[in-house]
C-alpha cells in the first residue's frame, strides 16, 4: 500500500509539473501511386489540476496510513 502511495505521488506531481503528455500522430495525407506524404501533428492530453492534486493527495494519504499501519 506504501508503494502504491508513492507512485501516486509521482505520478501526482508530474501532472502538476507538465499538465500533460504530448504524443506525436503521423497521418497519411496524400496517396498519388507510389508517392505518399505524411505529416505529423503534435498532439496534447491535457491533465486538469484538479485532478494531479486529488491523486497526490490520495498518495500522501496512502502514505501516512501504510506508515501507521506497520508501527
Amino acid at each position: 500500500m506504501r508503494l502504491l502511495g508513492i507512485i501516486l505521488i509521482l505520478a501526482g506531481a508530474a501532472g502538476l509539473i507538465y499538465g500533460g503528455i504530448t504524443y506525436t500522430k503521423r497521418r497519411d495525407t496524400v496517396h498519388l501511386g507510389p508517392l505518399s506524404a505524411t505529416v505529423r501533428q503534435k498532439e496534447t492530453f491535457s491533465i486538469p489540476p484538479i485532478v494531479s492534486g486529488v491523486v497526490l493527495a490520495a498518495g500522501v494519504a496512502l502514505v501516512i496510513v501504510g506508515g501507521r499501519r506497520r508501527s
